[in-house]
């Protein structure tokens, strides 16, 4: 049987307000986050994924109240990312509404994060974020970056993956820094190379501009693909994008 593609927007969240830049530089308003889940929930969304992209201490009171308002009108599964160093915070969140937490520059700097949430929670709530970049430093051409995609780490994008899968990650969200808000299309070579290394669902995440860039990102091996501009400037629905994905004979809910 099929397993149905999943269609999801992404709310990048700064101080309560949902922020979209190009290349995650120069981030401006895009609106209310509670407001435009539900419209996403009512355009079909599968999973609205919430990223804190300036998750600080004092910005953490914002986030679970968002998450709770969210929870209580949206009945798809939320992802809630940034900002996430401990099993408490996870704790947190899920109490908060959250149904999958992202967790990303915490587990590079203690890899020990992924294994501690997957042994509490079950590997189903682990989502590992993945900002990659192409660089030459790596075997597989392509690193993994942290702070929103303005540092590179030593970190092989490929290797990463492979060892957060092991440690009990259940999903990979796989953003291409390089395709981010440029709207020119998935990394397919991103989403093929992440395919053919994980055992566990893929999310293609970055690039997306027109209808006809979905498609090839499921062709290339992603089990979701995520969007974020094209849905908050009113470009493109969920509900066209789900269509364009039938047209291709791609199975969606």
């Amino acid at each position: 049987m099929d397993v149905a593609t999943r269609v999801i927007p992404c709310l990048d969240v700064a101080d309560g307000r949902v922020v979209k830049g190009v290349n995650f530089l120069n981030l401006r308003d895009a609106g209310d986050p509670i407001e435009l889940a539900r419209k996403y929930y009512e355009q079909g969304a599968d999973e609205i994924t919430f990223l804190d992209v300036t998750a600080t201490v004092e910005n953490r009171a914002t986030t679970y109240d968002m998450v709770r308002l969210t929870a209580e009108q949206v009945f798809i599964p939320l992802t809630v990312g940034g900002g996430v160093r401990s099993t408490e915070d996870v704790a947190r969140l899920l109490a908060s509404g959250a149904d999958k937490i992202g967790v990303n520059s915490a587990a590079i700097a203690r890899h020990e994060l992924l294994s501690e949430i997957a042994d509490r929670f079950g590997s189903q709530v682990l989502v590992l974020s993945l900002d990659v970049k192409r660089s030459p430093r790596t075997e597989s051409g392509f690193v993994v970056t942290t702070h929103g995609g303005r540092r590179e780490t030593d970190l092989d994008a490929l290797a990463w993956a492979r060892e957060a899968i092991e440690r009990g990650a259940g999903e990979l969200l796989v953003n291409s820094i390089d395709a981010d808000g440029t709207k020119e299309g998935f990394d397919l070579e991103l989403v093929s190379a992440m395919r053919e290394l994980s055992r566990v669902p893929v999310i293609a995440s970055g690039g997306a501009g027109r209808l006809e860039h979905f498609a090839p990102a499921v062709k290339a091996g992603a089990d979701a693909v995520l969007a974020a501009s094209v849905f908050h400037n009113a470009e493109l629905t969920v509900g066209q994008v789900k269509q364009a994905l039938r047209d291709e004979g791609i199975s969606v809910r």
